[in-house]
Order: structure tokens, then sequence, then C-alpha cells
């Protein structure tokens, strides 16, 4: 197997892996080429597994670690014919322009039994708006809790909070002794939204609140939401400084190099944190709510897809399946110490177990991931206001007026 960084330009990324040569005239193997994102060693470790179960396949995966580039990277494969045969792609709102521009093969239960499997929860995030059709295999379920340095912690003699007033005291003992209480950066807008759901699902009410927004009993300008968007303000203190100029990876560069206490952000950060910042144990809990307890958002993040103008359309079927099946699951959860979506997976990392048990107990679902349509996209639409909410440029009523505005386009 051979994988391949992506530090290309998109002319030489999207003929680098075409379909049209993946058969090798020395070794007889079919290739098929697998696209996608994050750290190149996981792929070589998970699809060498599946090889070695099929001598007569060779799977040549291409990682691709920035998100708009692969996004563009992939719409222009799948146009042409220099895509891969299967790639990852994007969750729900996301999925839909690939879908009805007809670029991906739908799969059925026939081809991929472990889809009968799935909670269709998870299974309708791979589906087709319109026709309801599945064209992706769900590979991960993503939660949203905030991440802190146990040492750090045990140092000041602290404890992961019961009540938000308990959150707030450990911040101001952190901030007090020169450490930043959060690693967080507005500068990217992107992890606005996340930050957002961490700290403010609980204050709006969960899937209750979006159930109502989606059924327009409610309107995201709901006193209840603009408090809980308004955490991203009232937090600040305990935010680096200038926060709004501060990058997603300066944050992880704070709590990795011990300058910070804790990081709200995704389940993918243990996989990050565990690579780069290996001496720091890690522990996460949900933030409280000022009443209540704290519920933890978490989403369908992607699936593997089969292009549909793949010329080993077999031999993509049944990689699809094996991406479907629990072997795969289990490899995929213990290589990635992320959720796999495949069913009936237990994780042996002990972390990990923590999080799944509390996100059985007080889970939700991600906001924006619900709310991610139209052109420009909410998701687009709401970042960009938080960011200038952040900025203090508009009030977080404002915020949501503009969300409210965009979401009223398509809904």
């Amino acid at each position: 197997m051979r994988l391949a960084a992506a530090a290309v330009a998109l002319a030489m990324a999207v003929t680098a892996c075409a379909p049209s040569a993946t058969t090798s005239a020395d070794s007889g193997k079919i290739t098929l080429s697998v696209w996608g994102w994050g750290p190149e060693a996981n792929y070589d470790k998970m699809f060498a597994e599946y090889e070695k179960l099929h001598p007569g396949i060779d799977v040549d995966a291409r990682s691709f670690t920035t998100a708009t580039e692969y996004d563009t990277i992939l719409s222009t494969g799948l146009a042409g014919d220099s895509g891969p045969d299967l790639a990852w792609l994007r969750a729900g709102a996301n999925l839909q322009p690939l879908v009805e521009a007809g670029r991906l093969l739908p799969l059925d239960t026939k081809d991929v039994p472990g889809l009968a499997a799935y909670d269709e929860k998870v299974l309708r995030y791979a589906k087709g708006d319109k026709d309801g059709k599945v064209y992706g295999v769900p590979f991960a379920v993503q939660t949203l809790q905030v991440i802190y340095n146990k040492k750090i912690f045990a140092d000041n003699g602290l404890t992961p909070p019961k009540t938000y007033a308990d959150m707030i005291s450990a911040a101001d003992k952190l901030k007090a002794r020169g450490i930043v209480p959060f690693a967080f950066g507005g500068k990217d807008d992107w992890m606005l939204p996340i930050v957002a759901g961490i700290f403010g699902t609980a204050h709006w009410g969960g899937d209750a609140f979006i159930a109502d927004v989606k059924a327009k009993r409610k309107k995201f300008a709901d006193p209840r939401f603009v408090e809980g968007i308004d955490q991203l303000n009232k937090l600040k203190p305990y935010f680096p400084d200038d926060v709004a100029g501060v990058s997603y990876t300066d944050a992880q560069i704070l709590f990795s190099s011990g300058k910070a206490a804790m990081f709200p952000g995704g389940l993918w950060e243990l996989n990050f944190f565990g690579e780069h910042a290996k001496d720091v144990e890690l522990g996460v809990f949900t933030p409280p709510a000022p009443e209540g307890e704290g519920v933890m958002p978490g989403f369908t993040d992607g699936s593997y897809g089969v292009n549909v103008k793949t010329r080993h359309k077999a031999e993509a079927l049944k990689f699809a399946a094996w991406l479907a099946s629990k072997d795969y699951g289990q490899l995929y959860t213990d290589t990635l110490r992320i959720f796999s979506a495949v069913p009936g997976v237990t994780p042996k990392d002990p972390l990990l177990n923590e999080v799944s048990a509390t996100f059985a107990q007080h889970g939700g679902t991600y906001f924006m991931n619900e709310f991610a349509y139209g052109n420009p996209t909410s998701a687009t639409v709401f970042s960009k206001a938080l960011q200038e909410m952040m900025l203090g440029r508009i009030s977080a009523e404002e915020a949501a007026e503009q969300l409210d505005k965009s979401v009223a386009t398509w809904l």
C-alpha cells in the first residue's frame, strides 16, 4: 500500500490516483484508490489488514489533511475521470452536492450487508435527502466535550467540575496562577459553533430545542439559545489573550505544551494529543449547565462512498462491505481513539469507555450539523456571525438572528 501526503497542488492531486491506472501489470494486483483526510500512518495500519485478507488487492490511500483542500480536490476528481475508487465523504448536508451531481454509487444491503445493522440515526447522515438512498458506509461518531490535563488539575487541587460555579471557580484559580484555563481560538471560524455547542447545548435544551426550530415552533433568537452562544463571551476572560486572533493550531499547541489546562473540542483530539502530547494524561468532562446537568453533543462524522465511475465496482463494493464489518469497526476505534459508527464495537481505551458511558446517559445532537444547508450554508453564515460576536462587533442576539435569517432561506 502506498500513501501520499496532501502537500501537492490540485492538478497533481486529481491525476495522481486515477482509476484508469489501477491494475499493476507487474504484480497482477488490482489497486483500489481511496481518498480521505487525517494522519497517513492510520490508513497504513488499517488498510494493510484488508490487503492481508485479500492478497490480490492493493489499497492505495491518499490523505488530504486540509478540509477545504480535500473538498475541492474530491469534487474535482469525482467530476472527471481521475477520481478515487472510494472516498471519505462529508455527512448530511455536506454530502448532498455529490449525491445530486450523480457522483456516487448507491449502496444496499445486498452488496454491503453490514448496513442492515446500523442505527438509523447514524445511517441517515449517509443518505440522499431527496431519494433516501444510502451513499456511504458511516465510519465515525464524534462527541464534543472538554479535554483536560490531569496533572495540571491535580497540581492545582482541582477535579472535573460538577456545577457551573465549580467550572468558573477552577478557571479563576488557573488564571491566577498564570495558566490559560481554556485553549481556544476564534481565528478559524469553523471551530466557533463547535465550542458554542460544547458550552451552550444544555442552556438551550439540546434535542428538544432543535426539534422545535425544525418544526418552526421556535427560532434561534430564543433567549435560551442566545444565552447558550453568549457563553463564548462570558468565558472570554478564560480564553487566551486576543482570542479572535488565535488559530486552531495555536490552541492545540497551548494545550500540548502544558500552558493551558483545558481544550474544548472533538473526540478526534484524543488521537492528536496522544501523538503530540505523549506526556500529558488526558481526562474529559462535559461542562455543567447553570441549572442541571450538562449535555454532550455528538454527530456522525462522514462515510466511505464509492465513485460511480470506478472501474473496479465489484472490488470496491467488497471493500465497502469490509468497512461496514465489526472487524473494521474495532480496528478503526482502536487505531484512532474515536467511536466507530459500526454497531457492536466496544472501545478498549479506558478514556473512550468513559466518554461512551457519558454520551449514552447525557448525549445530544450537535446542532450545527442539522442546520448546514443553504448557499452559503447556514453553518458558514453562523460561523462568521460568531466570529463577529467574539470581536465585539455584534451581540449574541444579533448572531442568532443572522442564523435565523439564513435558515429561513431553506427550511
